[in-house]
């Protein structure tokens, strides 16, 4: 039944083989600056001051990685491999009257957990207070990345609450059209074509992906009458299909979007790497203008008014058809959106890159309340918030997901409808 879907991405992906793709042509070998993965950090003193000119070396194994601090005190030393690396500060490199904090380790032993960057802190001048600062200032930071984060979860929650709204379908190929953005916009990159051009196709692909969707399976399931249960049974199955479609042209091999590695910045006291805050006010254009257009105008009068009762709205003259079909190709171009910031956030593409954030979209839909596109967009941006602030108060990187999706858990204990959803009788 989804061979239309299922056809469509291989049509979309058939350009780029497997081998293209994850087995690039022989290259020399990538400077420190070309790795995937990197170890970074700032180095300020006991006032908040830059330091620059400081030398930091990275170990492990055969490899070693050196970074000299910018003028803002940023650093970063590109690493071959995820694992664990001894990180040492040269002292002799500091300004005159600059140390360490006293207890500060150096060399320490720094190891990667799920991300591709791990974050270093070298405290200095008096310890307590420093740490004190640095604990603010992380926390600030994390503030600002999860905000990041939530905003880029409500662009593929929002469609899919639309979805769930319009249809009352669970729809858990949603993953899977987050992944087909990232791995368009790397496909049409791949073929040399200008990188503005690669997203605007990644997004209209990720919209055809959508309308062939609920042209070639949903649409002939809904007017065969099949049940809610059944169809979500199907959609897990699509899937399944759809992420190994993608997986045999892709490869299993993670692969970099142009401009995915860049140095933090610093703006005020919030140190943001450039990828985040684009992602951040990109996230929040477009949500700004989805809403404006659910309230303004008639489309999205429409649309609100077949979420509430698909048989009135029909009585009333509106096509309900041809909403639900709209709201499927925005539904697919916004998860298309979300995948490709996903990208640049983690950063890195991998065929199953979707299906990793599903649960936490989920979350963010389940928590905001079920159908309301605003109720997607707080809960969203809650459980992304929740989910890098975890860390700062200690909580391993491996279980931080964890902790979002037991953050829901409470708040649907006390508030079952969720927090802008509706109270309904059932029976």
């Amino acid at each position: 039944m989804g061979a239309i879907a299922s056809a469509v991405v291989a049509i979309l992906l058939v350009a780029a083989p497997a081998s293209q793709a994850a087995t690039p042509s022989p290259t020399p070998p990538p400077s420190n600056q070309q790795f995937q993965n990197s170890i970074s950090g700032f180095l300020r003193d006991d006032t908040r001051a830059p330091l620059e000119g400081v030398k930091i070396t990275a170990k492990s194994g055969a490899f070693t990685g050196t970074a000299t601090s910018g003028a803002n005190g940023s650093w970063n030393i590109g690493v071959p491999s995820q694992g664990t690396y001894e990180v040492q500060l040269d002292e002799s490199t500091l300004p005159k009257g600059i140390k360490l904090a006293e207890g500060q380790t150096n060399p320490r032993n720094v190891t990667f957990s799920q991300t591709s960057n791990v974050s270093v802190i070298f405290a200095f001048g008096k310890g307590i207070v420093v740490q004190q600062q640095d604990f603010g200032q992380n926390l600030l930071n994390r503030l600002v990345a999860g905000l990041s984060f939530g905003l880029l979860l409500a662009l593929a929650s929002v469609g899919l609450s639309l979805i769930f709204g319009t249809t009352g379908l669970t729809n858990f190929a949603h993953g899977e059209m987050v992944t087909l953005g990232a791995v368009l916009v790397f496909t049409f990159n791949a073929m040399d074509l200008p990188f503005w051009l690669a997203i605007l196709l990644a997004l209209l692909g990720g919209g055809l992906f959508g309308w062939a969707q609920d042209a070639g399976l949903w649409r002939p399931l809904r007017r065969r009458g099949s049940g809610l249960v059944p169809m979500m049974i199907v959609s897990i199955g699509l899937a399944l299909a759809i992420r190994y479609i993608i997986q045999f042209y892709f490869g299993g091999a993670t692969q970099q979007l142009p401009f995915a590695q860049s140095a933090e910045i610093q703006i005020g006291p919030v140190s943001i790497s450039p990828n985040n805050l684009w992602s951040l006010v990109i996230s929040a254009i477009v949500i700004g203008l989805i809403g404006i257009v659910l309230l303004k105008t008639r489309l999205g009068k429409a649309t609100r008014a077949v979420a509430d009762n698909p048989a009135l709205a029909a009585a009333s003259g509106i096509d309900v058809d041809s909403v639900i079909r709209i709201v499927w190709i925005v539904g697919g171009v916004l998860a298309s959106l979300g995948g490709i910031l996903w990208a640049y956030y983690r950063p890195g593409v991998t065929f199953d890159m979707g299906s990793q954030i599903l649960l936490l979209i989920f979350a963010g839909v389940t928590l905001g309340g079920l159908g309301t596109v605003f109720g997607a967009l707080i809960g969203s941006v809650i459980v992304g918030i929740f989910v890098e602030l975890t860390t700062v108060f200690g909580l391993a990187a491996d279980l931080k997901y964890v902790g979002a999706l037991f953050i829901m858990i409470v708040v649907l204990l006390f508030r079952p409808q969720g927090i802008l959803g509706r109270r309904e009788r059932v029976g």
